[in-house]
Formats: C-alpha cells, structure tokens, sequence
C-alpha cells in the first residue's frame, strides 16, 4: 500500500517539483496539494494522509502554526522544508518542537550536490516517516530492559546498576527525530553533571549553531557548538558542527575536540562512526553511548570499536523512536547493554558517577 503524501508550499512550482519526485517511487502517492497552513489544516482532516511535506515561511498561516493545529486535531508524521537562513533555521526547530517530526533543506544541492541522490534521500525520508506513523510517545514512561535477561517483566534500570557505572565521557548520536529527543535528555541533567558530552547529530551546517544555542538556553548544563581546540569539561555538551567531522585528540594530559573536513569514505556530515571510532582509541572502556532515534546505521561500527574495550552502549527503544533505525542496528548487531524509552533515559543519567 503506497504512502499517502500532502505537499505544502505557497509556491505553485514548488509543489509540482516535490510531487513529481515522489510520484516518481511506486511506494509513494501525492493525493494532494495546499497552498498555505490554513488550508493544509483543512486538507489534512478531509484526505487523512500518511506523510505530509510543509514548508515554514507561507501566507495566511505559517507552517509552525499549522503544525500545531495539526497535531491537535488530526496528527500526522509532517516533514518540513526549510531555507539556509539562520531565521529559517530557527523557524524549523520551532516547527520541531511544535511536532513535525523531521526537516530538510528545501534547497535539494544542500542535501546532496548530485540531484538524482537528493531526489532519492527525499523519497526515503519520506517513507521511512510514512512506515513509523510519526512520532509515537509512549502514553506511560517506557522501561528499561536489560538484554542479558528474560523480557517478561520490564523493570527501570536500578539505581546501583547506573551507579556502578564510572565512564568519563557521555556520548550521544542521533538523527531522524533527534533534536526533540536530544532536548528531552539533556534538559533532565544538572548543572553539575559529572560528565562532558559530545552530542552528534546528522544536520546541516547551518542548523547545528542555532541547535546548540537553543540547547545552551534550555539546559541546565552547558551547551556549544563544538570549536578546534575546545578541551573536554564536565557538565559541558559539544555538539559536532554541521558539514564536518568531530574527532578527539590528546594533547599531554587533555584530551580536545579536533575539528576536520570529511573524507569521501564518510557518508555523513557529522558521521557518528567517525566520532566514536576516534572515542574509542583515547578512552578504552571509559564512554557511555546512547543512541537515539534515527534512520540507517550510522553508530554501529563505532559502537562495536567501543565494546571491544568494555565500554557501554545504550539504545532508545522502538516504541518511543520516530525511526527505529540507528538503535536497532546497534541492538541487532549484539552491542546494546540496555534498551532505554526516551522518558527514562535522562533520569538513567543523573545516577551516573563521573
């Protein structure tokens, strides 16, 4: 059964483009079109799609405000398309955190400057979000699970368990639905969390500043784009730039974050592999990672590197994922040590003893 698609834009050539693209897939079907919030609105309570493409600058009423009205009336997966302003950045963070459930540049060379691969990403993002049903929130807090035992009955992580615990890094990775999830996690720790953080999330460049600075507004720890040179701090989160990788390096005694350009081989940009390979070689058995909702398998080499030297690895759980993809490849690969719902997974991490 094809994916029901709405696209919204207030540019008829706009909405042509993206329907001409997707109707182009046999798994995809663009039943409508809207012009503007107003009429998105009224056109998702009458067709009742699976998918709906929205832009975020558009008359009568914006794409944020309709997101909102959406998601209180009819609630359906939204993907918006955004410009490479810092306004426009900002705009799609707010649409974020009103619901949509993931973005892209509506410009399609940012995405991929071979148009064919851009066209074929949309297709796939679009699916991917049709297949899940959109963010699923748990109606309850979800439990942890502890993969070494039987899983008829769900138990939260115990208190001793975490506490016995003792990494000197926090690393956590996401992508599709991460900036909503990375919020939820981050905004649960205390100013005095005993651990730095890199946080790598697949975005674009021109997002990740405004990213971090909504972060660093909303949390109680400190929260930066990370810069060369930036040394390593308890209870400060670096969130890897857009376009580039994030490594460590050891310089004496401190470890710092070395920014670089990325190699062919590294398909992502930040590529959560690249980050955690180079975790693994400086701190042996010494990080907790956690990743989180996202499409494809980025994470799972690295996570592999990781527990070669003992290190712990933590996957959000299908149920509260907005795609179940970077977890699962971590957990089918046998690297999980716990499953965690998204509710949990903060509280897990104030226990923790840096």
């Amino acid at each position: 059964m094809a994916t029901r698609v709405l696209v919204v834009d207030d540019s008829g050539f706009i909405r042509r483009r993206i329907a001409q693209i997707l109707n182009v897939e046999p798994g995809l079907e663009v039943i409508g079109m809207a012009s503007n919030g107003q009429e998105a609105v009224s056109k998702t309570a009458k067709l009742h799609p699976d998918v709906i493409t929205m832009d975020v600058e558009m008359p009568v009423m914006d794409g944020i405000t309709a997101v909102k009205e959406i998601m209180l009336r009819t609630p359906c997966p939204i993907l918006m398309f955004s410009s490479s302003t810092k306004a426009g950045a900002k705009s799609t963070l707010d649409a974020l955190e009103a619901g949509a459930v993931d973005f892209l540049p509506k410009e399609l060379d940012q995405i991929d400057h071979n148009r064919e691969k851009a066209e074929s990403l949309l297709r796939l993002r679009v699916k991917e979000i049709g297949r899940k049903g959109g963010r699923q929130r748990a109606k309850e807090p979800v439990l942890v699970k502890n993969l070494s035992k039987p899983e008829t009955k769900k138990s939260p992580i115990q208190s001793r368990h975490v506490s016995n615990l003792h990494p000197q890094l926090l690393v956590i990775a996401a992508s599709t639905g991460g900036p909503v999830a990375i919020q939820k996690v981050l905004t649960e720790l205390p100013a005095n969390f005993p651990l730095p953080v890199l946080l790598v999330q697949h975005m674009p460049a021109n997002f990740t500043p405004s990213f971090a600075e909504r972060l660093d507004r909303l949390c109680n720890i400190d929260v930066k784009e990370a810069e060369e040179g930036d040394r390593l701090k308890p209870g400060v989160a670096f969130l890897a730039p857009g376009g580039k990788q994030m490594v460590l390096k050891k310089v004496g005694s401190q470890v710092s974050v070395e920014i670089r350009d990325s190699y062919e081989s590294e398909n992502y940009q930040p590529c959560v592999d690249t980050t955690l390979e180079s975790v693994a070689k400086l701190l042996p058995g010494k990080v907790l990672t956690v990743v989180l909702t996202g499409m494809g398998a980025d994470g799972r080499e690295g996570s592999r590197q990781l527990k070669k030297d003992g290190s712990t690895i933590w996957a959000q759980d299908e149920q509260s994922c907005t795609v179940y993809g970077m977890p699962k490849a971590v957990a089918d690969a046998g690297l999980v040590d716990n499953v965690v719902g998204l509710a949990d997974i903060g509280k897990a991490l104030v226990q923790l003893n840096g």
